[in-house]
């Protein structure tokens, strides 16, 4: 059954989008942590994207992408009142949340849309949460505003200084550390998420990470996404995507993320010359070719 799209927002030009799908059984059940598997066309391949938000009552779905490689460029081309062949979810394991204390959730890129909804799912389970998110410049950063909704604050940091703190996320976290949350959450791009739990590892302080493992079926079939876990070899798509940051192998998930980097760039490529020659691929005749 495809998967209209409802609402498609632009919220970095060419870089980062917004889609709200109509999905309600998804919306229904999908938890903070989990994520769908899309696929765009028949022949396309299946890939993830953690869920920004859900709204239950609507039957809605929002994700939020970066456009990095193929599938998310296909992605990229549909508009609103358009379809999604296949949204598969929701998957992965709920996170983990209780009622603890104050909880520090640190975003960086794209990272903070899934932080988002882990966060919103921590303040409703009571929790006082800090927001730490952060961008290369002012104009990149994503959902402040969603995020003063609930959150008790909310820290900004831009390496160029153009908002907020100017420095990384670590440097607003290592702030807030003295604050002495109970958890501190963190989703963002692996060596932002390796340099967190480095810093709350020597102070004792409990830090999940939301990992992004290469995944192809999303049901623990293929073993594609695995991930070394306290010395232990996990499926990321059925035993997280959330994990303790302190007993994550970084650098063998550094190194597996960037196996298939010649092969995601030859497909990027030709994808390119197809759009060029007025062929997107996304199966979609309302595109007129």
């Amino acid at each position: 059954m495809p998967f209209p799209i409802l609402v498609k927002e632009s919220l970095i030009p060419g870089r980062t989008s917004k889609l709200v799908l109509a999905a309600p059984e998804i919306a229904k059940k999908a938890r903070p942590g989990n994520f769908v598997m899309l696929r765009i066309s028949k022949p396309g391949e299946r890939f993830p994207l953690t869920i920004a938000d859900t709204d239950p009552d609507a039957g809605t779905v929002t994700i939020i992408y970066l456009v990095v490689g193929k599938s998310t460029a296909l992605l990229e081309s549909l508009e609103a009142g358009m379809e999604i062949l296949d949204v598969a979810g929701p998957l992965g394991r709920d996170a983990p949340i209780e009622k603890i204390g104050p909880i520090t959730c640190v975003g960086g890129g794209t990272g903070i849309a899934a932080m988002h909804h882990l966060a919103k799912g921590y303040a409703k389970a009571g929790n006082p949460v800090t927001a730490v998110i952060g961008a290369q410049r002012a104009d990149l950063l994503l959902m402040e505003k969603e995020l003063l909704v609930f959150c008790e604050k909310v820290l900004i940091t831009t390496q160029d200084g153009s908002r907020g703190m100017k420095g990384i996320v670590t440097d607003a976290l290592i702030e807030e550390l003295k604050n002495n949350p109970k958890e501190v959450v963190a989703v963002g791009p692996v060596p932002m998420m390796e340099a967190v739990a480095a810093i709350t590892k020597p102070l004792g302080i409990k830090t999940i990470v939301s990992l992004n493992p290469i995944m192809l079926d999303g049901v623990g079939m293929c073993g594609a996404c695995r991930v070394t876990v306290g010395g232990k070899v996990r499926f990321a798509c059925v035993e997280g995507p959330e994990f303790d940051g302190h007993l994550v192998d970084f650098p063998e998930l550094k190194k597996r993320l960037a196996a298939y980097k010649p092969d995601e760039k030859l497909s990027m490529d030709l994808f390119t010359e197809a759009q060029k020659a007025g062929k997107c691929g996304c199966g979609q005749a309302s595109h007129g070719h």
